[in-house]
């Protein structure tokens, strides 16, 4: 866990000018839409969920999962301020375990600047892709401050041999960005 963001420090970019740089409608509009059900991975403070549960609409679903509880906890207030907690389910997540089994299928999934924080890639993006319906879209997105391109790349590359495609090279501001589709159904959700 010493890789992980701590929760005090969401708030050095989690702030009142984010969404001036990553508007969460503009960022997953295209993927996303009122009904869908989508996943946000490593949800922090929540910014992307509360822009997730706008989009998918009333009856729509979000889910968003942390590692961490205070992240939770802040994701929960944020979701309570703005009136969107009843589209969002919160799971808290165990470190080698997203524990997603009941969720699924999700036709969309997000990983917004955590995929580098994770010891193991690999088994994060099955997770996912397991999670996801056939033909889902997975968008990571990591911060150009901390993970070079060669490591970016390289988490593409696994995101590859976990079955995913490459659809897109969104540019998202201040990261590295890639939207995968979910090429194949991969059955029961992978933990292993």
């Amino acid at each position: 866990m010493a890789h992980v963001c701590p929760w005090w420090f969401v708030r050095s970019f989690d702030n009142r000018f984010r969404r001036r740089f990553h508007e969460p409608e503009a960022l997953f509009g295209r993927s996303v839409r009122p009904g869908s059900r989508a996943l946000d991975v490593g949800c922090g403070a929540g910014f992307n969920t509360e822009g997730l549960a706008r989009i998918v609409g009333p009856h729509g679903k979000v889910v968003a999962v942390d590692l961490q509880p205070r992240m939770l906890t802040m994701t929960e207030r944020r979701l309570r301020r703005s009136g969107l907690l009843d589209r969002v389910e919160l799971v808290q997540a165990e470190a080698d375990d997203l524990r997603l089994e009941s969720q699924a299928p999700f036709g969309f999934a997000v990983a917004f600047w955590m995929v580098h924080e994770v010891p193991d890639p690999g088994r994060l993006l099955r997770q996912i892709g397991s999670a996801l319906a056939p033909g889902g879209h997975l968008m990571v997105c990591e911060p150009r401050l901390h993970v070079t391109r060669r490591a970016f790349e390289k988490s593409v590359e696994v995101a590859r041999q976990e079955g995913f495609v490459e659809h897109d090279r969104p540019r998202v501001a201040f990261s590295r960005a890639v939207v995968l589709t979910q090429a194949e159904s991969r059955g029961r959700l992978a933990t292993a």
